[in-house]
């Protein structure tokens, strides 16, 4: 998370905006607290340019639950199509069998999910309720780079998209969307709110199964009050949509700003692990994670010195997941390139130490 943010929490801790109470403390349905959501949702509509025919959800659960939630309340008990990119659409797939009939549309695991593969060459269903796409995956660092437009393929049925884990990195073109979730413990904020804006007309088609406080008419319904929100997860993602809209580079501002920086990030990072023979990024060109970085050591027996030497340095959970290893770099908004900038000296620096 942002320092600045993190600063602003401490200072109001114990008493926000002279109301003599913290927002932990609050009741969701108060004036102090209606007042912070409502910015929250305001701030967030602004920066991802959210249209009006979109509802602004604040939900709990995070990604995983969605995976259950998004099938209750528009699979109609019928067929949806996956595109399996990586570990989190598996997770999706696997889940949405629980309540509908999962259709495997295309998968990326004949090449270890380091391309995605093209959408001239899905196989999407007739009649299929929805299309799940995961379109960023932390675990192998794979992210579409452009939105695939569902009608050119002769596909009427909605995109959903779990955009967790580079929500607020760049734009959404909401003309191909139907549904976009994601939890917030990666751009938004810590731990606890999740994120989802869905498109009016896809409302009131939940199964009867379907929970009352998981239900996405319910909770728009009730502006998000339906069951008691996670009220100091909301303020600290308010605070961070604080934050973005203050962020500038040159002309640009809020997420077409952190677009920029994100991209020079990215860049910087990939260019030296492709200049380099002791690293390697496994990924197509085409699809690399502008968030998400794994990359490997030539000699794998080295990696346990090169985690103690990077902890030393002040560099942090740079381990990969234990599914695929190696190391894998989470460079997302709230880090700036300096810590980008100190990456590379460290890898620098530790190639010439093995030599």
């Amino acid at each position: 998370m942002p320092l600045e943010v993190l600063q602003q929490a401490a200072a109001e801790m114990t008493n926000w905006n002279g109301s003599g109470m913290g927002v932990m403390e609050m009741s969701h349905r108060g004036k102090e607290f209606i007042s912070i959501y409502e910015q929250a949702e305001a701030d967030v509509r602004e920066l991802l340019a959210v249209p009006a025919n979109f509802k602004i959800l604040f939900m709990q659960g995070g990604g995983l639950a969605e995976n259950a939630i998004v099938p209750l309340n528009l699979s109609r008990g019928e067929t949806i199509d996956v595109v399996v990119t990586g570990s989190w659409s598996e997770k999706s797939f696997k889940e949405a069998s629980k309540y509908c009939t999962p259709h495997l549309a295309a998968s990326g695991v004949d090449t270890q999910f380091t391309t995605l593969p093209a959408p001239k060459q899905w196989q999407l269903s007739a009649g299929t309720q929805y299309v799940h796409l995961c379109t960023n995956e932390t675990i192998h660092g794979v992210e579409f780079q452009s939105l695939p437009d569902l009608k050119a393929l002769g596909c009427d049925a909605p995109l959903v998209i779990d955009f967790s884990s580079h929500v607020l990195s760049r734009s959404v073109d909401w003309a191909k969307v139907g549904v976009a979730f994601g939890g917030a413990q990666k751009n938004i904020g810590p731990a606890g709110v999740t994120l989802v804006i869905v498109r009016e007309d896809l409302l009131g088609h939940a199964l009867k199964v379907c929970p009352s406080a998981f239900n996405y008419k319910t909770v728009a319904d009730n502006g998000s009050m339906y069951n008691t929100p996670p009220t100091y997860s909301i303020y600290m993602a308010g605070l961070t949509f604080q934050w973005l809209k203050r962020q500038k580079e040159g002309e640009l501002c809020g997420v077409a700003a952190m677009e920029q920086r994100n991209i020079a990030k990215a860049k910087l990072l990939y260019d030296f692990l492709d200049s380099s023979s002791f690293y390697s990024n496994h990924v197509a060109h085409d699809c690399r994670s502008r968030m998400n970085v794994p990359f490997f050591l030539a000699d794998a027996s080295r990696n346990d010195a090169f985690l103690a030497g990077a902890k030393a340095a002040g560099l942090l959970q740079l381990k990969g997941h234990k599914s695929v290893g190696g190391m894998r770099a989470s460079i997302y908004n709230a880090m700036p390139i300096e810590g980008v900038q100190a990456l590379v000296h460290y890898l620098q620096a530790f190639e010439k130490t093995q030599a």
